[in-house]
């Protein structure tokens, strides 16, 4: 904002102390009435406190049947641990939160873990972004190119079928290339890869990656590259709240939004494609 802007230290401190009241009193509401269809969570470090490491904020963010999306909670802990995962999903479930359909994070095994143990219904999808960079890694830079073409392609298979078949044949071309160990990375977690092939296809392209919660982070970046370091993890927990609040008023939509309540209500697809079990042609005869 420049030298000349009308914000002294005291009046920095002021805004600060707001802002953690308000995160204080947002990160205790309830939960209850918020019909959580898909889930995206990850983790951004920053630097804040006497520690030389980084402190790790968890955020999760949430589409709701409407197909809005929203901050569902920023929360501080020890890296992205099973047990600072388990904190976080202890206190959505504590202040009413079920679990959502489907929940999409990288390859840390810690949310994978923790989710396991509070909700264990929940669908987990992994990030297609980091396990493509994952594999690219065990790649020479020569080969690189070709292999995206392959994994992009296995990305946006249109039957999980296809992507099965697909990943066989990169798997025989990683090892024509002398580099078997890149192929068998996919198998590492595949089904946690295709999860998604069990919702609508409308919904494919936001359930692939964390783009949903990792693109708001570029803008807390823009704030806390700025700062050295926060002498208190408090404070930067509130910042990043606060600046994840804005960026939540500009969060798109989901496509598709019609279908989302059936989702939440339990409404089963196959390859994307909506699929009658027993119980619901019942329901529909008894209605009809």
């Amino acid at each position: 904002m420049g030298e000349g802007a009308p914000l002294s230290a005291s009046s920095i401190a002021r805004l600060k102390a707001t802002w953690q009241q308000e995160y204080d009193t947002w990160n205790q509401r309830r939960l209850e009435e918020l019909e959580v269809v898909y889930l995206w969570v990850d983790g951004i470090y920053v630097k804040a406190g006497l520690e030389k490491e980084k402190a790790a904020l968890l955020v999760a963010i949430a589409a709701l049947s409407d197909g809005s999306k929203v901050v569902l909670a920023v929360q501080s802990g020890y890296r992205e641990s099973t047990e600072s995962w388990l904190t976080v999903l202890r206190g959505l479930q504590q202040r009413g939160r079920r679990a959502p359909r489907v929940v999409v994070g990288d390859g840390n095994l810690g949310i994978w873990g923790a989710l396991a143990q509070i909700f264990p219904e929940a669908g987990e999808q992994r990030c297609w972004n980091h396990r493509m960079v994952n594999v690219l890694d065990k790649l020479p830079k020569k080969q690189q190119p070709a292999a995206k073409v392959w994994l992009k392609q296995l990305m946006y298979a249109e039957t999980r079928e296809q992507a099965v078949s697909l990943k066989e044949k990169f798997q025989k071309w990683c090892e024509q290339v002398g580099c078997p160990e890149a192929g068998q990375l996919l198998e590492t977690d595949w089904e946690r890869l295709v999860t998604y092939y069990d919702y609508p296809q409308a919904h494919w392209k936001h359930l692939r990656t964390t783009n949903p919660v990792e693109s708001p982070f570029d803008r807390v970046r823009l704030r806390t590259n700025a700062a050295k370091r926060y002498k208190k993890t408090e404070s930067a927990t509130a910042v990043i709240w606060k600046t994840l609040r804005i960026a939540e008023q500009k969060f798109r939509r989901l496509d598709a939004p019609e279908l989302l309540s059936g989702v939440y209500h339990g409404i089963r697809y196959a390859n994307g494609r909506r699929t009658h079990c027993l119980e619901e042609l019942l329901r529909e005869r008894v209605a009809a």
